[in-house]
């Protein structure tokens, strides 16, 4: 079974042809590209009862449908359509992520969108028109990294299905990654990316508490579940805490009056060093190798600039939820905070901050 095409297609390209023709031919890729996705939707209950579906896919399919009665009941979060159909792509990544930034200066180019805001990225459904639009910036001396990504929420604006690029990961990391998406859809402030994700980060860990309980895992088996999960939130933290070192010393280097060809020598032995010191933090990681392929490319300000502290605001929000009787609570007090500017909010979860750690 095969889903109709929303007509908000027609409306988003109405807006977007306004930009000029630029604009037109890359929006004509992003909506055809979309298209291309809406398209493809199966349902899910139909594709479970299809003797041709393969045995793991439909084990698979039922496991969405537990995970989205699950938001829906237990997390209140606006299930509506979204997951109800499946994708199959014959693609690692769904979309690729260009970024950008001078030669000399972590100052990333930023576009604009209808929907999602001003954000440092321009995204491409497919490959090659990525590497494309990177190599044409490149052109102009531009730092460029083009990066793949599995998965993505439109919103609202249509009914997410769920991919074949994120189907086979284990049923904890599907359900963490479902409630995280559906957390965007309930609340999102267009370029406020910290609190957008340290909210849906917030929601995604009380989501698979509750879902790891509530699936009958033992004591033992939530317990070594959830302190993987955050033993691998913590690695990402040092991940980025090495590399946001570097990014202060380059950013350093670029405000400094030394002449461009020393900027650049002196660019290449910070990155080389990033390099040695990722090395070294592997090591007490043991097999863990989450990052390597990232670190494994030639390294410049663009790449860099796509590691960002998302996690700041988690704390913040746990404590905003733990004060509250019910997650409904929860997500009243924190619509309050998205009515208020972004500096508003950025002071009233530092000061949470404060509270958590002088505990």
């Amino acid at each position: 079974m095969k889903f109709a095409c929303s007509t908000k297609l027609t409306v988003l390209l109405l807006c977007f042809t306004l930009n000029g023709c630029e604009s037109i031919s890359y929006y004509s890729q992003a909506i055809l590209g979309q298209l291309s996705i809406l398209s493809k939707r199966e349902d899910i209950e139909a594709l479970i009862v299809d003797e041709r579906t393969p045995p793991a896919l439909k084990q698979k399919l039922n496991t969405i449908l537990d995970i989205r009665q699950f938001a829906t009941d237990e997390l209140l979060l606006p299930v509506e359509n979204n997951y109800s159909s499946y994708v199959a792509l014959e693609r690692p990544f769904v979309v690729w992520n260009v970024f950008a930034t001078p030669e000399l200066s972590m100052q990333a180019l930023r576009w604009c969108y209808p929907i999602a805001g001003c954000v440092s990225y321009r995204g491409y459904f497919a490959e090659d028109k990525a590497r494309d639009y990177a190599a044409g910036l490149a052109e102009q001396g531009l730092d460029v990294y083009v990066g793949g990504v599995s998965a993505y929420s439109t919103l609202g604006w249509f009914s997410d299905p769920i991919l074949s690029t994120v189907i086979n990961r284990e049923d904890y990391r599907l359900a963490a990654l479902l409630f995280h998406e559906l957390a965007h859809q309930l609340l999102y402030i267009p370029g406020d990316t910290e609190f957008n994700e340290g909210f849906a980060t917030a929601v995604e860990r009380e989501g698979l508490r509750r879902w790891l309980l509530a699936n009958e895992y033992d004591e033992a088996s939530s317990r070594e579940i959830i302190a993987e999960a955050r033993l691998n939130t913590q690695r990402r933290e040092e991940f980025v805490n090495l590399v946001g070192q570097a990014v202060d010393e380059l950013q350093e280097l670029y405000a400094s009056d030394t002449d461009d060809a020393s900027k650049r020598r002196r660019k290449a032995e910070v990155l080389a060093t990033l390099n040695v010191n990722y090395r070294e933090l592997k090591s007490d990681w043991g097999a863990y190798d989450a990052y390597d392929a990232w670190m494994n490319q030639e390294l410049n300000n663009a790449q860099l600039s796509t590691v960002a502290t998302y996690f700041n605001w988690v704390p913040a929000f746990e404590q905003i939820l733990a004060e509250q009787e019910n997650l409904q609570g929860f997500y009243r007090a924190v619509q309050a905070l998205a009515e208020l500017s972004q500096d508003e909010r950025s002071r009233v979860l530092e000061t949470r901050l404060g509270a958590v750690a002088s505990r």
